[in-house]
């Protein structure tokens, strides 16, 4: 075949390989996006559940009710409309059926790891409503099912998809129950509690106090970590049987065991782990809306932002798992577990299974897994051995073995390469371009950036090198060279795959199934394209469409799920905070393009042994180059950020006090949490600069603040790249505030003649009206407290400063707070006070709306004072 024919077959097979994908992307891309879920109006049969009907729900504590965070009003308002809502529910209730609704106040203190960093809560007065719905002949001890979810907000958001809908979907659930007239054969819990985004306080408060704690069984806990897409199950234990419930029930599942690997890689944590891990050890699921992260925590996550079908098909599947929960005999109350010795399902470690396409699951266990993953590394020795039958001897099986290895080293690199590509041209991007994550608000730009350049990666070494060297001798086969290449090429990449699930399976991991299922489908393929091969020859496209079509059904779910790790993984990069210039500057776009990379390997590698006959030219390399020089350029002509993309800003306005009534000095203080600098934010955001007083280039280095300045959020604030203060005139602030916070010494009791005192303090929260949280902090010769039943966290550190000891206090209350510290010498303590205020004085609110659209602003006034005891 002379020169310009093979290129141009080559890009022919290019051609029909961007075809089959664009295909497998499209199809991908409507099942993530929910498109095949019908929602029902708000005049379905009443025996279903109805989206429509949680939509209302969700603008009612969105819309008409304004702020659910704590200390708000709308906070309260929300509890009374839940409270309505479940009397409601109660009233439609037959004989048949017992109907309790219980409001409590909860109180506490606790230590716990939170982001990775040490820290002791204490609250009062956080509201839970719980209503649990049972049979009549049911009895106050039987073990039942809770349904969880949180009604407060977060700072600055309406709530809409965090948790608005959880709760909205919590009461369409109770609603169905009732009016589908099923009677389940155990009672079913539902917890609507009050302080999830104060650190899982309303859960913590439940499992430790509440009468019915002790009956959970089971439990499901639905979050949003944004406004719909895929209810993911992120979480499932203890054990495997809640995961194999969910497999049998879900009726659009989207479930993978992979995520529970990967759930703490991102910022954030759900009253999952109190019921199932820190406290209770309650067998249970941890639901989770996955997509439109660009509105999560920010002021749009609001109800028209909430993707259509998502509710649907939550709540479908939740009224199926509650009923497949109420039916299991596994269902133990707190005494039964005790009692009984650890299950199978505690024992056999973590079961293996993932959705296919949300149509139907795949279970099985892991014994199982250690199976089905083991048998293709017998099948690889098998191959080796047979490959040249009837010659075979140890010998030769040795030497095909080492050929083997050599292929799978040579597959291994191109997927390395894959990775590298783009990551190197995302880098040498930004050394042109002034602003980073161009691609955040624009997500197919960072495929057409980084999916050519990794195609790049992947077809390089094939393209440079070749057929690398082989110790098999082709004459001695009687094969060609170009055969007995393509098989070592096939075994190799067949034998790192199998290595890579090999790996998973002896790490326990649950994420073994996706090499599984490659390595299975190139051996199906393998084998029609050997058949093909030997009728239409090796270059045919018969004989590449005989490798390609066994593998579209591995090949469309390698596409859906990289699909949705790249849309989940841009949409979370806004959020998840960033390292100091200049290294911090590319860590975003770094990340994106090694991920669409790793991707694009797993996607595309698969292929590679049977089209690297085609693509491995250089022609095709340098049009791929082209097209990634073209979307390098193409993506500087857009900007970042937009109101369905925006960047993320955190405002505090800082007043240092003395004592109750004494201002000493005022600043704005700003953070934000990804690549882009203030110089960056600033420079398009001239209102703001002008308000600040910025005339020209900002010089950040002038207004550098420390770590400290953010305790009110710690541990939140590790999270922030850079931050910035603006002084400014604070004496306003007394005009709205009569009595500032401030602490008192109550009484100081020396223990010892060393030094060793304990002193009683009172914090007086003053006229302060909107707090969300206080954090204490600190510093010195500390050796106990009255917090977490005496017990102090693991000391933290703030700028390489003294060990710091965190405590967050929340929860309103007539009352001060009184505790006492103890120190074990005469050398004095250093007490920090941060209170968290979600008032505004007008300067603050003009600053805040002087920021463009595509800015996000969470801002919060901050009480600081420090004290020495």
């Amino acid at each position: 075949m002379a020169w310009g024919s093979r290129d141009a077959a080559a890009f022919k097979c290019l051609i029909l390989l961007v075809l089959l994908y664009g295909t497998l992307s499209y199809v991908a891309y409507w099942i993530i996006h929910m498109k095949h879920v019908s929602p029902l109006g708000v005049d379905a049969p009443l025996d279903r559940f109805s989206e429509a009907r949680v939509v209302e729900h969700i603008r009612r504590l969105s819309v008409d009710i304004d702020g659910r965070q704590e200390g708000r009003p709308g906070l309260e308002a929300a509890a009374k409309y839940i409270r309505k809502e479940l009397e409601a529910v109660a009233a439609r209730a037959g004989a048949d059926y017992r109907i309790e609704i219980d409001e409590s106040l909860v109180n506490g203190t606790f230590n716990m790891l939170f982001l990775r960093h040490s820290i002791s809560l204490g609250y009062r007065n956080h509201k839970n409503i719980a209503m649990r719905i049972s049979s009549k002949f049911s009895n106050d001890h039987d073990p039942s099912v809770l349904i969880n979810g949180h009604f407060d907000s977060p700072l600055g958001s309406p709530g809409a998809g965090d948790c608005g809908s959880c709760v909205a979907s919590m009461l369409e659930l109770a609603r169905v129950i009732i009016d589908s007239n099923w009677i389940p054969p155990r009672p079913i819990i539902f917890l609507f509690n009050g302080a999830e985004e104060l650190f899982l306080l309303g859960s913590h408060g439940f499992v430790k106090t509440h009468k019915w704690s002790s009956t959970v069984g089971a439990f499901v806990n639905i979050e949003a970590s944004g406004t719909g897409g895929f209810d993911l199950v992120c979480q499932s234990g203890p054990g495997s049987w809640p995961s194999y419930i969910y497999a049998q029930s879900a009726k659009y599942p989207m479930a993978t065991s992979v995520a529970q690997d990967m759930f703490g890689i991102i910022p954030g944590d759900t009253d999952y782990r109190i019921f199932a891990e820190d406290y209770g050890n309650i067998p249970g699921l941890d639901i989770i809306f996955v997509l439109g992260g660009y509105f999560y925590h920010t002021s749009y996550d609001t109800v028209e932002r909430l993707l259509p079908g998502s509710i649907q098909a939550r709540g479908e599947n939740l009224f199926r798992l509650t009923q497949a929960f109420a039916n299991s005999s596994d269902v133990l109350n707190a005494n039964e577990r005790s009692l009984k010795v650890a299950s199978l399902e505690s024992t056999e470690g973590r079961a293996v299974f993932f959705d296919y396409l949300s149509l139907f699951m795949v279970y099985y266990s892991r014994k199982l897994s250690i199976i089905l993953h083991s048998m293709p590394v017998v099948i690889l020795l098998l191959g080796a051995f047979f490959l040249h039958f009837p010659n075979t001897s140890v010998n030769i099986w040795f030497t095909t073995l080492f050929d083997f290895i050599k292929g799978m080293l040579f597959h291994a690199l191109s997927l390395v390469f894959a990775i590298v590509v783009p990551v190197m041209f995302a880098v040498l991007r930004l050394f042109f371009s002034t602003q980073a994550m161009n691609w955040f608000a624009h997500p197919i730009l960072a495929f057409l950036m980084f999916v050519p350049s990794s195609l790049v990666g992947l077809l390089l070494p094939r393209t440079t090198w070749g057929n690398f060297g082989l110790s098999q001798k082709a004459s001695h086969f009687k094969l060609s060279i170009e055969i007995i290449s393509d098989e070592v090429c096939f075994w190799g990449a067949f034998a790192l795959y199998i290595s890579m699930t090999m790996t998973y399976l002896l790490a326990q991991l649950g994420g073994g199934f996706l090499t599984y299922l490659i390595s299975l489908s190139m051996l199906i393929s393998w084998f029609s394209y050997r058949i093909a091969s030997k009728h239409c020859g090796l270059q045919s496209v018969k004989s590449l469409a005989g490798y390609l079509i066994p593998m579209i059904p591995s090949l469309l779910y390698s596409v859906y799920y990289g699909g949705f790790l790249v849309q989940f993984l841009i949409e979370k990069m806004g959020m998840m905070g960033s390292l100091p210039r200049p290294f911090g500057y590319f860590v975003q776009d770094a990340v994106v393009a090694a991920v669409i990379g790793l991707v694009t390997g797993w996607c595309v590698g698969p292929l590679l042994p049977v089209v690297g006959h085609w693509l491995g030219r250089s022609s095709v390399l340098q049009c791929l180059v082209q097209v990634t020089i073209l979307a390098l350029a193409l993506s500087s002509q857009f900007f970042p950020y937009s109101v369905d993309a925006p960047k993320r800003v955190v405002l505090q306005h800082t007043f240092a006090t003395v004592g109750s009534d004494k201002i000493v000095s005022s600043s704005y203080d700003f953070a934000v949490v990804d690549a882009n600098s203030f110089s960056f934010l600033f420079k398009n955001a001239p209102e703001a600069s002008k308000f600040l007083g910025i005339s020209s280039g900002l010089s950040e280095e002038n207004y550098n603040s420390d770590g400290g300045t953010w305790v009110a959020l710690f541990p939140v604030s590790f999270l922030f790249s850079e931050s910035l203060k603006f002084p400014t005139e604070g004496s306003k602030i007394l005009s709205h505030y009569a009595i500032l916070p401030h602490v008192s010494v109550r009484d100081s009791v020396l223990i010892s003649e060393t030094g060793h005192r304990r002193l009683h303090l009172e914090l007086h929260l003053g006229s302060v009206g909107e707090i969300w949280v206080t954090v204490l902090n600190i510093t010195g010769p500390l050796s106990n407290w009255s917090f977490a039943d005496y017990r102090l966290p693991a000391p933290e550190s703030f700028n390489g400063g003294p060990p710091s000891y965190i405590c967050r206090l929340s929860g309103s209350s007539k009352d001060n707070w009184t505790f006492w510290l103890e120190a074990n010498n005469s050398e004095s303590l250093r007490m920090d006070v941060a209170v968290l205020d979600q008032y505004l004085v007008d300067d603050t609110q003009r600053l805040k709306s002087s920021f463009p659209s595509w800015a996000d602003l969470t801002a919060f006034t901050t009480f600081f004072s420090s004290y020495y005891l």
